[in-house]
């Protein structure tokens, strides 16, 4: 693999928005700049990788997805439409990678039906998920939860309260429409409030 793209990813960290210096990254990265590429690797790869890692659970499989990433991301820059929206271009190769990488290894993917899934009740005693993203002491118990939902529930809900993306954005990555968007998302929190109610209830302890 190229020595563009051998650098040691960090385990945190996020993807700045994409203002004027961006933009001027991007132009130089299409016109062959091996060093503003590796700046824009720089500054999204532990948002990349971090979402690969929620996805895989496993690090080694989110290390070289993030690098396969921006290797398919560095061949398709001239497909990038919208500059102000690379952050959430990138997490869509990543996802796709993500999928390819399941098909391959013969992995089912859990795609269940909205109408044999249990109705949740909208309001559990219990603080959102980003409350609890917040909490150290709840970090174990909250990615067994996450673990739990079906795939492509967990990465529409990480996309949003990991990642911040809008709701917009999010369809671009999953390819839904915008009311899909909010209604999985919608579900994926009541999931979790409903898995974690009962910890949260005793102080994060069983």
């Amino acid at each position: 693999m190229s020595h563009l793209f051998a650098v040691r990813l960090p385990l945190v960290g996020g993807a700045p928005s994409a203002g004027d210096a961006e933009r001027r990254l991007l132009t130089r990265a299409r016109g062959g700049d091996p060093a503003a590429f590796r700046t824009l690797f720089e500054q999204h790869s532990p948002a990349v990788w971090r979402f690969l890692r929620d996805l895989f659970r496993d690090d080694a499989s989110a290390d070289e997805a993030t690098q396969e990433t921006f290797v398919r991301a560095h061949g398709k820059l001239g497909a990038l439409r919208d500059d102000a929206r690379l952050a959430s271009w990138l997490l869509g190769i990543a996802r796709h990678i993500y999928l390819e990488s399941r098909r391959t290894r013969g992995t089912h993917l859990d795609i269940a039906s909205e109408e044999n899934e249990p109705l949740l009740e909208a309001t559990l005693p219990s603080p959102t998920p980003e409350d609890l993203l917040l909490n150290r002491e709840m970090e174990g118990l909250l990615a067994e939860a996450l673990g739990e939902l079906r795939e492509e529930r967990r990465s529409a809900l990480l996309l949003r309260i990991d990642h911040g993306l809008a709701y917009e954005d999010i369809a671009q990555v999953m390819g839904w429409s915008l009311p899909k968007v909010k209604n999985e998302i919608h579900r994926a929190r009541l999931q979790l409030r409903e898995r974690l109610a009962g910890h949260v209830g005793n102080g994060g302890h069983s």
